[in-house]
């Protein structure tokens, strides 16, 4: 049973054999907080939220102000890619309507013009590893035809998973007031990604290239590299620490934000999420700080 939280029974997983009393809570396989946990040693900078979740124990190592409502700039676009994989076909040919078109400056585009076309893999390529806001319009309209339509879609998988202090207005994260999420609900919305192969062999992904195509059916080469600085190398975890990969995000509202799938040399897997770093150094350093609590 989806979570709905106009349904009381949503708090439960029921089988036909199951009474009410020996039903599987909702969040039996997911890790819970109460509140701020800070671990002796653990600073976290003043605006910044941090998360440290233990998968395999089910148990949250720190936190603090994880169901703070947040602005998640590109971590929005982990929820984009989860309803492709959900819906969409890797296979299928998406073409560019001419709503691909992103005028705020900075944004990062590759950028598409209308009637380019490529597959939705590759597509999911350039908007986890890239961060491509073009690209997460392409994918919205092949899901949903418009935007819009997809940030409904967005809103109803995200209460479904238990997010249920999330609102998206746009498939990509760009900055609106009524576009914000909470640590808490990242993680839940990561934590049913990263169950998804194709999606954990993207965000793992140092570098990749491929060929799209244009209107007139010219070839069109893009080679893009992890905008993940632990997989693009530039970056170092914490001695035993290996990352599998994650999701970055960065707008001048939201600072700098990153979340990891990572495991310790026990093998033990961990998800670890930093909101509004101050920067992109003090983004690294805070969550390298937060991965020695995984020891």
């Amino acid at each position: 049973m989806p979570f709905d939280i106009e349904n009381p029974l949503s708090a439960y997983t029921l089988d036909s054999n199951l009474s009410m009393e020996t039903a599987k809570p909702f969040t039996a396989d997911l890790c819970v907080a109460g509140g701020d946990i800070l671990p002796q040693g653990l600073a976290i900078p003043e605006g910044s939220v941090e998360g440290l979740f233990n998968r395999k124990e089910l148990k949250t190592e720190a936190a603090k102000g994880i169901f703070d409502r947040m602005n998640p700039a590109s971590l929005t676009k982990i929820m984009t890619a989860l309803i492709a994989l959900k819906y969409g076909k890797l296979e299928d040919t998406l073409v560019a309507s001419k709503n691909v078109l992103i005028t705020e400056p900075g944004a990062q585009v590759i950028p598409l013009k209308e009637g380019d076309s490529m597959t939705l893999d590759q597509a999911l390529h350039a908007l986890l590893l890239y961060s491509a806001n073009d690209v997460a319009v392409l994918i919205a309209e092949y899901i949903s035809g418009s935007s819009e339509a997809f940030a409904e879609l967005m809103n109803k998988e995200a209460k479904a998973l238990g997010a249920t202090t999330t609102n998206f207005v746009n498939p990509s994260g760009l900055t609106d007031e009524n576009h914000y999420t909470t640590a808490y609900d990242l993680y839940l919305i990561f934590n049913q990604a990263v169950g998804n192969d194709k999606f954990v062999e993207i965000i793992s992904t140092p570098e990749y290239s491929f060929t799209y195509y244009d209107a007139a059916g010219n070839t069109k080469e893009l080679n893009v590299k992890n905008s993940n600085l632990y997989l693009e190398g530039s970056k170092t975890a914490p001695e035993g620490i290996t990352v599998t990969g994650g999701k970055t995000g960065t707008t001048n509202a939201a600072g700098s934000c990153l979340i990891l799938l990572a495991q310790n040399e026990q093998g033990t897997p961990f998800i670890a999420v930093v909101l509004n770093a101050a920067g992109k150094d003090e983004l690294y350093g805070q969550m390298n700080l937060l991965l020695d609590q995984t020891h």
